[in-house]
């Protein structure tokens, strides 16, 4: 009798041992606030919206000890949009929205770093998107014109694999493929990046790489079952680029980098983006101006922060963006757009978990964007200008959970 209640107590100690092992965390962020927009299609607009600052979501994240220092983890993010309770990402060739549309893998974690597969962010996104103002305090509404070179991860890479090393000496490095799934042609959809990042007292590094094969399918369409090539077929909305949907590639290049003086912070990004291969209508999209060879954007942001107290953050960034010239039917060229963009920010913590901030964004553009259209200015997230100036200002509260 004696043997077997101490068996059933080692068994009972080794199974809530087990259990502690593993663990799945319930997570998410809410972000809600009043706008008010100048030059939004032509007039003025006061609205409700959801996950300016930082997305609206809520996620879940699981860990378990496999031993040897093994860990298999996974995370399932939804994004929603609070003010009217849909969900915040969609196949952008569909209505419906998707059920874990930020993030969806499963992988094995050790000492070395983590092999996940699933729905995930390029090394852009990690390494150097951080960098950026509007990662910080300014929003998505702050983000580089139409979020060109996806610095606020406006979009995602599906069916990928991805290797994120762990920290050696500040250092650290990551990659990420994915599969484009076409019978007969592997490269078709096809997306790769690469990036590296280095953090070292006050000073933060960040590199990256990314190139996608057949961009307004595979990327900006989200690479959905829907989303394949027809005679309408452009997935961009922004109209900064929506004209180069015949893209054979698109190339991001980005480097960006911070240094703080006490309170203070200065960083500056750089990012050089390329829709090659112009006028591939078959697996592309579409091209109604005829565009041939490349067309390159250069953009360059200068950025500040300072913590005037540990609950209040003030910050200014300055962002220019310009295109080149490209190359149009019968011999025309389109000279191609500049953008001019200046944001500030205020935020407020009233606690770990929730805060109220105050962002305002102004954009000037001029030539002749990708529609070949006088340029407008277009906030990204925000429906363009019919002219060439934009503001945008925004009062907001988030809570994290």
């Amino acid at each position: 009798m004696k043997k077997s209640l101490l068996a059933f107590a080692a068994l009972n100690t080794f199974a809530v041992a087990a259990h502690a092992q593993s663990s799945v965390t319930l997570y998410g962020l809410i972000d809600e606030g009043f706008n008010w927009t100048q030059n939004s299609n032509g007039g003025h607009l006061y609205n409700l919206t959801s996950g300016i600052m930082q997305g609206s979501r809520f996620g879940l994240r699981g860990i378990e000890d496999l031993g040897g220092g093994l860990k298999a983890v996974f995370v399932l993010e939804s994004g929603f949009n609070l003010s009217t309770g849909a969900l915040g990402q969609a196949d952008k060739g569909s209505t419906q929205g998707l059920m874990f549309g930020r993030q969806a893998y499963v992988g094995i974690s050790s000492d070395y770093g983590n092999v996940t597969l699933g729905r995930q962010y390029d090394s852009v996104v990690d390494f150097v998107g951080p960098l950026a103002a509007a990662d910080q305090w300014g929003g998505s509404i702050s983000a580089h014109a139409g979020d060109i070179d996806n610095f606020n991860n406006a979009n995602r890479v599906n069916s990928a694999v991805k290797f994120r090393s762990a920290t050696y000496a500040g250092l650290s490095f990551g990659g990420i493929y994915s599969f484009g799934g076409v019978p007969g042609e592997y490269s078709r959809n096809q997306i790769f990046s690469l990036g590296a990042g280095y953090s070292n007292g006050p000073l933060t590094l960040g590199a990256a790489y990314l190139n996608v094969r057949n961009p307004n399918v595979s990327f900006f369409g989200d690479g959905g079952a829907s989303t394949t090539v027809s005679a309408s077929g452009n997935f961009i909305s922004s109209p900064v680029f929506s004209g180069y949907a015949s893209a054979h590639t698109y190339q991001d290049l980005g480097a960006a980098g911070a240094y703080s003086f006490g309170a203070a912070t200065i960083g500056a990004t750089y990012s050089n983006i390329k829709f090659s291969g112009l006028g591939d209508t078959a697996t592309s999209g579409t091209n109604p101006r005829g565009y041939s060879g490349t067309a390159t954007f250069n953009n360059v942001e200068i950025n500040f922060k300072y913590q005037i107290t540990p609950a209040l953050l003030v910050g200014a960034a300055f962002d220019y963006t310009k295109g080149s010239s490209v190359n149009e039917a019968k011999g025309a060229l389109n000279p191609g757009a500049k953008y001019y963009q200046g944001a500030f920010g205020v935020d407020y913590f009233l606690s770990k978990r929730t805060d109220v901030y105050l962002i305002g964004v102004y954009q000037k553009a001029s030539g002749t964007d990708s529609t070949g259209a006088p340029a407008v200015a277009a906030l990204n997230s925000v429906t363009a200008s019919s002219s060439d100036r934009q503001a945008m200002v925004r009062i907001g509260i988030r809570h994290k959970f």
